[in-house]
């Protein structure tokens, strides 16, 4: 069984390393702990070890579980962060539960999670998710060499300004997942790609804050740091495992 609290520690210790080892400030880097594979009591073991993020991938299930832990913590409430895909007839499950969206992806899907919003009366915290990488079983917008192809840039720029002006929405910043590998040091490209894309993003829509990067998983997240992750998604080395 996982020692969550030693995990998280650990955790903690590594992206404090990777943080300062690109000169940048721990403080900088939030921990997400994704908890798609462990039930309520681990999740409730995790808060009584500090920690305060949690990551689901299925709006449905990720609810149980929330309805769930919520009670056993009485007058306290996790920040619930939706880093999965998102059918929108889901839209008001995750506009009821959900603090933070990683995974909007396309305009139909942005449209009605902001008409969700607006009902609620609130404004969801979104990143855009990028498929920087190329592979055909990722989500996000297809954006593998973005860096060279000048329509490819025009067509995502001309959604992401369609997205800004929808009600209800504040776009923080980019998602992107990595080729899964036995060497982390291969989705370097992957990462100083997506924040090569923000700093762009960042030129061409000066209005916005730009200031969120959500990637890196448990077997890559200290070279994400290291390219300029704010939002690293840890599942398996927190809950999974005995040591790291």
């Amino acid at each position: 069984m996982a020692n969550i609290g030693r995990n998280l520690e650990q955790v903690r210790i590594r992206m404090a390393e990777a943080a300062l080892r690109a000169g940048r400030d721990p403080g900088e880097v939030r921990l997400v702990a994704v908890t798609k594979t462990c039930g309520p009591q681990a999740v409730l073991e995790a808060w009584d070890a500090g920690q305060r993020d949690f990551g689901e991938n299925r709006p449905e299930v990720g609810v149980e579980k929330i309805l769930q832990v919520e009670t056993g913590l009485g007058d306290y409430r996790p920040i619930w962060h939706m880093i999965g895909a998102i059918q929108r007839r889901k839209a008001s499950l995750v506009i009821a539960h959900f603090d933070w969206v990683h995974s909007l992806d396309r305009m139909a899907l942005a449209e009605r999670l902001s008409r969700e919003a607006v009902a609620a009366g609130r404004t969801l915290p979104v990143l855009l998710e990028c498929n920087v990488s190329g592979e055909m079983s990722k989500a996000g917008y297809t954006l593998q060499g973005w860096e060279h192809d000048s329509a490819m840039r025009e067509r995502f720029f001309s959604e992401v300004q369609a997205v800004l002006a929808l009600s209800g929405l504040r776009v923080e910043g980019l998602m992107t997942m990595a080729p899964l590998t036995e060497a982390s040091e291969e989705t370097r490209p992957v990462f100083a790609s997506l924040r090569g894309l923000r700093d762009a993003l960042r030129e061409h829509f000066p209005q916005q804050p730009w200031g969120q990067l959500s990637m890196g998983m448990t077997d890559d997240f200290e070279v994400a740091i290291e390219e300029g992750a704010t939002l690293v998604r840890i599942g398996r080395a927190i809950f999974q495992m005995e040591q790291i």
